[in-house]
């Protein structure tokens, strides 16, 4: 597969990612550093390891990405 955004595993990534910025907005401010970043982190590394992985030439690549 050629485009990373045609995964429905990468779109529903994609979608929790935007919930979990929306949702840790309304977050204290003194967590911006802490629970807020890790949060926002955690939640855009599973679509960035997607593409990352899928940008690899080989299945073994891919499925490295996947699981890590």
């Amino acid at each position: 597969m050629s485009d990373y955004k045609q995964l429905k595993v990468w779109q529903k990534a994609h979608l929790n990612s935007i919930d979990i910025y929306e949702a840790t907005k309304q977050f204290p401010k003194e967590e911006m550093y802490g629970l807020t970043s890790q949060l926002r982190r955690a939640s855009a590394s599973v679509g960035i390891n997607l593409v990352e992985g899928q940008a690899r030439n080989t299945t073994k690549d891919f499925l490295r990405f996947i699981y890590s």
